[in-house]
């Protein structure tokens, strides 16, 4: 086993604190394509029953309703495609702090009109506006977000990352487990 040399040390030390750091954030984008993802929509939709499917008009203009779907943790939101829905620890009802480079992996869930809940969401949703002008649906009053590193319906990877980021459950709390 090698060691390191005594005046090596603190520089040692520097990188692995900076490592542990990165580590604690949410993970950046591996590539292009994971910064870039499309941002679907929340429409409000005319059917009080939603299914977890989207319809052709959904899936055609890329806009979406709020649904439940089964997982590990219990009934969780998704949107109509079946997209995780994400809760942020750091934000406040009402408001996004998640700017910058926190939206490459965490983009918010943009909202049109007034989201639609779907059948078994019993959460109060609604929208604020960002800072950039676009419109963020919110959950129980907390904006939400999908993560860049999901690639597919059902897919729960951003639960618990940097211990801030969680599912919603139906009833709009989120779930830490």
């Amino acid at each position: 086993m090698s060691r390191v040399p005594a005046p090596a040390r603190p520089t040692a030390i520097l990188i692995l604190t900076l490592i542990l750091a990165a580590c604690s954030e949410a993970p950046a984008a591996s590539s292009a394509e994971e910064t870039a993802a499309p941002t679907p929509t929340v429409e409000a939709t005319p059917s009080a029953s939603e299914s977890a499917e989207p319809s052709e008009s959904a899936e055609a203009s890329g806009e979406a309703a709020v649904v439940t779907a089964d997982s590990d943790f219990g009934a969780i939101l998704t949107d109509a495609a079946g997209m995780t829905i994400y809760f942020f620890a750091n934000d406040t009802e009402g408001t996004s702090n998640c700017e910058g480079d926190c939206l490459a992996n965490w983009p918010p869930v943009e909202a049109e009109d007034s989201p639609a809940a779907g059948e078994g969401v019993t959460a109060e949703l609604g929208t604020i506006e960002r800072s950039d002008g676009t419109r963020q649906l919110t959950v129980n009053g907390f904006p939400a977000y999908y993560f860049a590193n999901d690639a597919a319906a059902g897919d729960v990877n951003g639960q618990g990352v940097g211990g801030v980021w969680w599912v919603f459950g139906a009833d709009g709390e989120h779930i830490e487990s």
